[in-house]
């Protein structure tokens, strides 16, 4: 006697909220590789919808790219993996890691928003419920300072300056990096290399 196969069970369905970020996560990487000019069939193909569904929670494509860019910025994803640290590491090797994944974080909003402005994609003016720019930055700022602050914490005894200050240095010489094609960058050790220890060799009168 052949058994007849029981039903397949549908996926939960998700909420307006998980669908966003799902439309969102498709829609970064194509948004790098076409700027701009993305088309709303091309995310819906690479998150596996309809196009129609886009549109039930995006007004338009516009939205659409702005909520991608404000993703891109979002340090969520910075942070856990600054959170998930060893804090039994040595400090440099701590903070090596905290590198590596904060230029991977700045890779990635140098990808959508570069690749948005070289398409000749402008950001629309803001609506009156949307905060000032450069709020946003500021709060990213403010939670990358205090994550990597937290990496600091176990030798706070041996720092010069308060872990939150210190924290701030980093991430100024971080982000202030030449970025040019034709000048080699700094690897993570290396960067903190320099953080640590300077820019001197040795200091006068010890030898090197």
């Amino acid at each position: 006697m052949t058994k007849t196969p029981a039903p397949r069970r549908r996926a939960p369905g998700m909420n307006p909220g998980q669908r966003r970020e799902m439309i969102i996560q498709a829609a970064i990487p194509l948004i790098g590789e076409y700027g701009a000019a993305v088309t709303t069939s091309k995310i819906a193909a690479a998150a596996g919808i309809g196009e129609a569904t886009i549109f039930r929670v995006f007004a338009d494509k516009d939205e659409l790219l702005a909520a991608c860019v404000a993703a891109a910025v979002r340090p969520d994803h910075a942070e856990s993996q600054l959170a998930s640290i060893s804090l039994e590491q040595p400090l440099a090797d701590r903070l090596a890691e905290a590198a590596e994944a904060l230029q991977a974080h700045l890779a990635r909003i140098g990808m959508v928003v570069g690749s948005l402005h070289a398409s000749g994609h402008r950001r629309r003016e803001r609506s009156s419920g949307e905060q000032p720019r450069g709020a946003g930055r500021d709060e990213s700022l403010a939670a990358l300072r205090a994550s990597v602050a937290e990496l600091l914490a176990p030798d706070r005894d041996s720092l010069r300056l308060p872990a939150e200050q210190i924290a701030a240095l980093f991430l100024g010489l971080l982000f202030t990096q030449p970025r040019q094609d034709d000048e080699p960058q700094l690897t993570a050790p290396e960067l903190v290399d320099v953080f640590l220890n300077g820019a001197l060799t040795a200091r006068p009168g010890e030898s090197s």
